[in-house]
């Protein structure tokens, strides 16, 4: 990861399934369940979170902490004091969040 690398927050979505099955696997886990937040560099993805659990995996031969830090933020700014998730106006619009792995 250089400065110059784009890094793209977003929510995971059915085709992140086995990349992050793949992270999982590299950083010796289990991949995150639930509604997920990933972190990509220059398109490969690099560390996820969970929404629901907290888990979080991260790619161990990256320099991804800064990436994990970045998703604990996302996540903060998602989430209400009282726990619950905040939705805005504007995702009734989009496609639904895709609900990744069991639990």
């Amino acid at each position: 990861m250089t400065p110059l690398d784009p890094i793209t927050i977003r929510l995971a979505t059915v085709r992140d399934a086995a990349d992050l099955e793949r992270l999982a696997a590299l950083d010796s886990a289990v991949a995150p369940a639930g509604e997920v937040l990933v972190a990509e560099v220059a398109g490969a993805l690099r560390a996820a979170k969970s929404l629901d659990t907290g888990a979080s995996v991260a790619d161990p031969f990256a320099p991804t902490a800064p990436l994990v830090e970045l998703l604990e933020l996302e996540a903060a700014r998602r989430t209400r004091p009282d726990g619950r998730r905040r939705r805005r106006p504007w995702t009734s619009a989009r496609p639904a969040a895709v609900r990744l792995g069991g639990a």
